[in-house]
């Protein structure tokens, strides 16, 4: 069994909501862990766990950052950790995998799969092992809790409901 650690450096962990249905607004997380472990080369047996800092959010604009951690959605001081746990991936083709686990937001945990394309395993010049992926998927964010709601004064919604989920990630096998 391999176990491996994301590299913070070379990853990232970025969604995207609509705003007023018309542009969408990025997000990331700064602060955050991942664990793969996989006795499988090709990594179809692979489990997975991932957790992030919800103070670590940014948006590029305070306001809204302040905002995302209060209870209207995040609620950072009561539930300061997005937690994915139980990930499995399921390998469909060589470079495509399902990856599915149980992602817990507040105080609600749901099953959820994502989208995975594996980039390759490459040794960087200090020796060490490396494999990347990429990670998409969706979720409603009001089935987690996230439910602050606004609507415009014709009538449009101001965040939509639904969250593209962004991971560019890179494994580090571990020694």
């Amino acid at each position: 069994m391999s176990t491996y650690k994301i590299d913070p450096a070379h990853s990232e962990i970025t969604f995207k909501v609509k705003h007023l249905m018309i542009t969408n607004v990025t997000g990331s997380f700064g602060t955050f862990d991942a664990t793969m472990q996989s006795s499988a080369d090709d990594f179809s047996d692979a489990t997975v766990s991932f957790e992030a800092d919800v103070n670590s959010i940014t948006t590029g604009n305070e306001q809204r950052d302040g905002h995302l951690k209060s209870d209207d959605f995040f609620a950072a001081d009561k539930f300061p950790k997005l937690v994915f746990s139980n990930g499995k991936l399921a390998k469909k083709s060589a470079e495509s995998y399902a990856l599915t686990g149980d992602l817990t937001i507040r105080d609600v945990t749901k099953t959820i799969e994502l989208d995975v394309e594996y980039g390759g395993t490459m040794t960087d010049p200090w020796g060490q092992v490396k494999s990347g992926f990429e990670i998409n998927g969706k979720i409603n964010r009001k089935e987690f809790g996230l439910a602050w709601g606004a609507v415009t004064e014709a009538g449009g919604v101001v965040v939509s409901d639904e969250v593209k989920l962004h991971l560019a990630i890179q494994m580090v096998k571990q020694a």
